[in-house]
């Protein structure tokens, strides 16, 4: 007995090696942890339960039966994250380059199955050259059930990726279709087809950075959510975003036990707004004075900054934020926002979280690119995304809320709970003078009418109480008092019941 445990260990040891000291040195050089080290780093410690630590590829063809290592380049099991259970898939890139094979995805698929069974989130750690090259289309019908998976989970339970290495080709879908994707800057790339493809086909120099690296999907193509300096970092990141989650969409969103009155007054947000109406400030101000704590977690803060997203809490609860950023454009809603923002507003309502929407939109943003770019369909989406949620939703406007605009974040007509307004909103088909100039087409050139009719556009409709005295806003309030009434509107809504006509599933404006 005493042999068969010593060989035991001695496999189990050989295994936790995986590619061997010099190879984990390598990973070491290049300034990112193995993919063990980031297991230990993500979960409570000594929470890790690993699964098919001794399982080895099926592969015979060229010499690959003379070259087998336990775990077949991925770490599978699962663990805690202050004390909550999550799955865990940790590719080693020490491992064949943590290439993909056959029993590889399958180590990862049965990972996914039991997180769907038992209600618990998925992170992935990616950090691979792609599928095994030797296994031919075994190692592509591994990465399609993986596909699989991430759809059947989708809006089941959380999926989260973190992208610490390469992810390259096929490899880049699986990610694609989660919820959060996260980045290390310098060390981690995605694209379909690398710089060197990409120099043959289409003649382009470009750098693997420049393709696909992390700034580039955080800032310009929106593929990715957030990126961080390094492994360690992202990775405790990570342990703060899964805390804003319920483990599945059969819970609430988690409490967690707050110190911050819910009637705290913030004198300062009275001021916020500029006399101005043309003036710009700075929509996070108002997002962290009435947050608990002043702990806003935002999500794809480089891409399409004209609208800002992310998790906060309220009276405790997980809530996800949207809000209009005049700081950027205006805060004018564009392809991108719009984009950006639906997917947000999606992932809350899979998952019980309320919507807080704050609203200072001039409208869309004029011009070729936005039309032939599709902005019709785009700001459809978000429009979509909000009429078929049924979370509580909250909305305040601060400022403007003009044209469709109006409509599309989180109107009273899509079905808002409860819609403020600060005494500074302005409500209407366009801004006053834009009206005035078609409604007096004919006193154009006269300056001092014009003058006269814009404001007077201003104080007959410019303002909350024509919407007010239609019901369309629930009620004008005193800035200073956002909190309180916010915290009480969520906690009326706790139990809020709406359901939408049963449907295989809806056809959003993709």
């Amino acid at each position: 007995m005493q042999e068969v445990l010593k060989r035991l260990e001695e496999k189990r040891e050989s295994s936790r090696l995986g590619g061997g000291l010099k190879r984990i040195e390598a990973q070491h050089q290049k300034g990112k942890l193995t993919a063990r080290e980031r297991i230990e780093v993500l979960l409570d410690p000594g929470s890790f339960e690993e699964w098919d630590m001794f399982v080895e590829h099926r592969c015979f063809d060229f010499e690959m039966e003379e070259n087998r290592i336990s775990g077949d380049g991925v770490i599978t099991g699962y663990g805690t994250i202050n004390g909550r259970t999550v799955f865990v898939f940790s590719q080693d890139f020490t491992v064949f380059g943590g290439s993909l094979s056959e029993s590889h995805a399958e180590k990862i698929s049965k990972i996914m199955d039991k997180a769907v069974q038992v209600g618990a989130p998925i992170i992935g750690i990616n950090d691979s050259g792609g599928a095994r090259i030797q296994e031919g289309v075994a190692s592509l019908a591994g990465y399609a059930t993986v596909f699989q998976r991430n759809v059947l989970a989708s809006g089941v339970v959380p999926q989260i990726s973190l992208i610490m290495g390469p992810c390259a080709g096929g490899a880049v879908y699986s990610p694609a279709m989660t919820d959060f994707i996260c980045m290390v800057r310098d060390s981690s790339y995605m694209f379909v087809t690398g710089p060197e493809v990409v120099k043959t086909v289409t003649h382009e120099n470009v750098s693997a950075e420049d393709l696909g690296g992390a700034t580039t999907h955080t800032a310009k193509s929106g593929v990715a959510d957030l990126a961080y300096d390094n492994d360690i970092e992202a990775l405790l990141q990570m342990r703060r975003l899964f805390d804003f989650f319920p483990l599945s969409n059969r819970e609430k969103p988690p409490f967690k036990s707050n110190h911050d009155p819910i009637e705290r007054i913030e004198m300062s947000l009275d001021t916020l707004i500029p006399k101005n109406p043309a003036t710009p400030y700075n929509m996070k101000e108002l997002i962290l004075k009435v947050v608990d704590g002043r702990d806003f977690f935002e999500i794809q803060p480089d891409f399409a900054p004209n609208i800002i997203v992310g998790f906060a809490r309220m009276d405790g609860r997980t809530v996800g934020i949207v809000a209009n950023q005049p700081l950027v454009l205006a805060g004018c809603l564009d392809i991108d926002s719009s984009r950006k923002a639906a997917r947000f507003v999606r992932f809350c309502d899979c998952f019980h979280i309320p919507i807080i929407t704050f609203v200072d939109v001039p409208g869309f943003l004029p011009g070729t690119s936005q039309e032939l770019g599709g902005i019709i369909k785009h700001g459809a989406k978000l429009l979509f995304a909000y009429a078929e949620a049924t979370v509580p939703k909250v909305t305040l406007i601060t400022r403007k809320a003009y044209g469709g605009a109006y409509d599309v974040m989180s109107s009273k007509h899509l079905r808002g709970d409860v819609n403020f307004a600060w005494p500074t909103a302005e409500i209407a088909v366009m801004g006053p003078k834009g009206a005035v100039e078609i409604l007096f087409k004919k006193d154009i050139t006269n300056t001092g009418k014009i003058e006269s009719y814009t404001e007077e556009y201003r104080q007959k409709f410019a303002n909350p109480l024509v919407a007010a005295s239609r019901g369309y806003i629930d009620d004008v309030i005193m800035p200073h008092t956002t909190r309180a009434r916010i915290c009480r509107s969520l906690r009326m809504l706790e139990n809020k019941q709406l359901e939408n006509p049963w449907k295989k599933h809806d056809n959003i404006p993709l």
